[in-house]
């Protein structure tokens, strides 16, 4: 695969506003990712299949766009090192994020969560699955829209941990 094709493949990906993208061609694996919050970018990581299971993912230090991989986040005068628990769905299903129509959302973005707080439902099969968070710290991303439809694994939540 040539510069070129990587631009075009690239360019592709963003006319479609994919969230995540994984290609495998003679021999080269690329794998891209959309960003977990405005202006920064998460590596991506490779996961052992029992990991890859759970519920929610494992912490991924998330360092500023713009940083080329395996180069050292620049030094801007804080930790640029965050880290992110990513609570991933469990089921296939439909994603809402409170108990009940016109009523309020379990989290916001900036809520401060603790283990065992729910922090949505998921409706499979017209059972009410409620998902847990399994971290103290705030809520600092929701990948999901109200009443839409999730994959198992799929990204729920970002949560910065404490």
């Amino acid at each position: 695969m040539d510069l070129d094709q990587l631009r075009q493949l690239l360019d592709l990906i963003r006319a479609h506003e994919c969230a995540e993208f994984e290609i495998e061609h003679e021999g080269l694996r690329l794998k891209v990712r959309k960003g977990l919050a405005e202006g920064v970018a998460a590596p991506a990581a490779a996961l052992p299949a029992a990991a890859a299971a759970t519920a929610a993912g494992p912490l991924a230090p998330v360092v500023p766009a713009g940083v080329p991989p395996g180069a050292a986040a620049p030094d801007i005068g804080i930790d640029a090192e965050i880290e992110l628990a990513i609570v991933k769905s469990p089921i296939v299903g439909t994603f809402y994020r409170s108990a009940e129509p016109g009523t309020a959302p379990f989290v916001e973005v900036g809520a401060m969560v603790k283990k065992g707080q729910v922090l949505c439902i998921i409706e499979a099969m017209k059972l009410m699955n409620e998902i847990d968070c399994e971290y103290d710290g705030e809520v600092v991303n929701v990948f999901v829209e109200n009443a839409q439809p999730v994959q198992y694994g799929e990204r729920l939540f970002a949560i910065r941990t404490r």
